[in-house]
């Protein structure tokens, strides 16, 4: 295809699908528009992972979930390497680990790496695992020789990936390889590329290896201006690595919203979560030392922002409780941790953070006791 100044990334995208079609080049699920394209010989293309140095020298490998990828998952599998397939969509998470059953044929390994086997035979892999991946494979619609990639217009792969720049599990001397058709190297205009798109290192065809020596910088973590509200939302883990790194001084400031400087002549409100830790380890003291830190939001005036959670049981742990706000992807900024009165206060950025908390936490049970959970001044005015 040549490059023409006017195309887009869709025009592209319809060009490879359509073509794929029309050859009969495509395979099972089809058509395959709007996918990250499965074609006929992808298991050959996948056979040339084999000969990559740096595979060979992988230990731990992140392979997407699509079916053009499923005998790279396979290969990685049967070389007893770490394979990490991302969760569909990032809705529980960012990656499963596939642990096959002890002893497992090819058969099963075959099995483990298909999309019934990511569910039925994987655990999940959180944000304070400090994995390390050594080679990243992607699926793409088009790539160029030179590196430049597309994929099916939803932006999961390059979040990905910036994800786990963010998480320390790649660096910039990561690998990334994709497995595509013949068809799908095409050549694309560099004006199309933007700073948050992941590029390749290695493209695998049925017939070739592309090395593509890309020098251009890949992601250099989550570019939030580019991150939506609504993708907040259908992505909890996204809440986690913001909270994280809001706390890091760094801008999260969202797509959309504005960041607004402070009045010189306007008094700054200290959030009553100021110069509180939160406690990971609840001993005899873990009441004392949260209220050593600063005045329990319940004695004061307590943001809109704070969230009560009440009717702790007696033999809860506060890492029980962080536990359950990691799993429903409602990590607080601070937590403060009042034991002996069987009650926590959670520290959110904004009072529509809280509320929105308040509404996931809702039958929030820990042991067998179901949690009181409401907005803090709520909670005070009761």
């Amino acid at each position: 295809m040549l490059p023409r100044t006017d195309v887009s990334k869709q025009d592209i995208r319809e060009h490879i699908w359509d073509y794929m079609e029309s050859q009969n080049l495509a395979d099972f699920p089809r058509p395959v528009h709007h996918r990250i394209p499965n074609f006929k010989g992808a298991s050959h293309a996948a056979e040339q992972l084999l000969r990559l140095p740096a595979f060979r020298t992988a230990r731990t490998i992140k392979v997407n979930p699509d079916a053009p990828q499923k005998n790279a998952r396979f290969f990685v599998l049967e070389n007893k390497k770490t394979l990490l397939v991302p969760t569909p969509r990032l809705r529980t998470g960012l990656f499963n680990k596939i642990t096959p059953p002890p002893g497992a044929t090819k058969d099963i390994l075959r099995k483990c790496a298909t999309s019934q086997g990511v569910r039925n035979y994987s655990v999940p892999i959180g944000l304070d695992s400090r994995v390390l991946v050594d080679l990243v494979v992607v699926g793409s619609v088009a790539v160029s020789e030179k590196g430049w990639r597309i994929g099916k217009g939803e932006g999961y792969a390059d979040l990905e990936y910036a994800m786990m720049v963010s998480m320390g599990a790649v660096s910039k001397e990561t690998p990334v390889v994709t497995i595509v058709h013949d068809c799908q190297v095409v050549d694309i205009p560099e004006e199309l590329l933007e700073e948050h798109d992941i590029t390749v290192d290695y493209i695998l065809t049925p017939t070739r290896v592309i090395t593509t020596g890309c020098e251009r910088p890949k992601p250099m973590g989550i570019t939030w201006s580019k991150i939506s509200r609504e993708m907040m939302e259908k992505i909890p883990i996204l809440r986690s690595l913001r909270a994280r790194e809001q706390q890091a001084g760094k801008d999260v400031t969202l797509q959309g919203e504005h960041q607004h400087p402070p009045d010189p002549g306007r008094q700054q409100t200290v959030p009553p979560s100021a110069g509180r830790r939160p406690q990971d380890t609840p001993g005899p003291e873990a009441n004392s030392v949260e209220a050593a830190c600063g005045s329990p939001p319940g004695e004061g005036a307590p943001l809109a922002a704070d969230v009560y959670v009440g009717n702790l049981p007696r033999d809860a742990r506060v890492s029980d409780l962080k536990r359950a706000l990691r799993e429903l992807g409602s990590v607080p900024l601070q937590l403060t941790w009042e034991g002996r009165q069987h009650r926590a206060f959670l520290h959110y950025q904004d009072s529509a953070a809280a509320q929105r908390a308040v509404s996931c936490l809702q039958g929030l049970c820990l042991g067998t006791d179901t949690l009181r959970v409401a907005l803090a001044r709520q909670q005070r005015d009761k």
